[in-house]
């Protein structure tokens, strides 16, 4: 069965997107099938897309239904259990459960799908809980992302105890450039590499020429 983890971020717009896109650039690049899913995606166009969506889509080595791709996809761009409410759905978890077994059964033994959540770790979802009773309900390895910027160390720890307080298992943590003014950026990064207990698996420079294709040179994988 292929590989495959649950992209979770520090808060909303960290990059939890950019950097799922590089890791998928960084499989293929080593010739593995990459597939990415959206699991939840609030806020459209008038043309009914989702940026998440079209970015994951665009990097995913194969074309996957749109069911799979993205079980749950909502016009305004608010929190998901709001949105929800708001279009008369419930968000559950089993047609996530269901777009993920679909993916890795595409993707093949040797590949690697991922699993985008909404916003933060502990965004409310719907009936069936949150984004942390979503990552337990998949059962898989968790990928962190930490967009760097003043205030990332308090929700980069606080985010790192609710994962291990949840017994889930922290992959890797990728730190996302999304400041570039940020000030005294390198001790920032090394607070993190030395607190964080799980490997980093890149830094994503910001503004980087070539987008995620180029970043992704710069990014390992996961183990396993």
């Amino acid at each position: 069965m292929s590989s495959a983890c649950f992209v979770t971020g520090t808060d909303t717009e960290v990059g939890k997107t950019y950097a799922s896109v590089t890791l998928l650039h960084r499989a293929r690049q080593l010739g593995r099938t990459a597939l990415g899913l959206k699991a939840v995606a609030a806020g459209t166009g008038a043309d009914g897309e989702n940026e998440d969506v079209q970015a994951l889509r665009a990097a995913n080595s194969i074309a996957l239904p749109e069911r799979t791709l993205n079980p749950y996809r909502f016009t305004a761009p608010i929190a998901p259990h709001i949105a929800a409410r708001e279009a008369g759905v419930d968000i559950r978890f089993p047609p996530i459960l269901a777009a993920l077994a679909a993916a890795r059964q595409r993707a093949g033994p040797d590949g690697l799908v991922l699993v985008e959540g909404a916003g933060g770790f502990r965004i409310p979802l719907g009936p069936d809980g949150d984004s942390a009773d979503l990552a337990v309900a998949l059962g898989l390895p968790l990928i962190l992302v930490v967009g760097l910027r003043l205030g990332c160390l308090n929700h980069a720890l606080l985010t790192v105890e609710a994962i291990a307080a949840r017994g889930l298992v922290l992959a890797g943590w990728i730190a996302n450039c999304i400041d570039p003014a940020m000030s005294r950026f390198d001790d920032n990064l090394q607070t993190l590499t030395e607190l964080i207990l799980a490997p980093r698996l890149g830094v994503i420079p910001h503004g980087l020429p070539g987008g995620p294709a180029a970043a992704a040179t710069g990014l390992q994988l996961p183990a396993g």
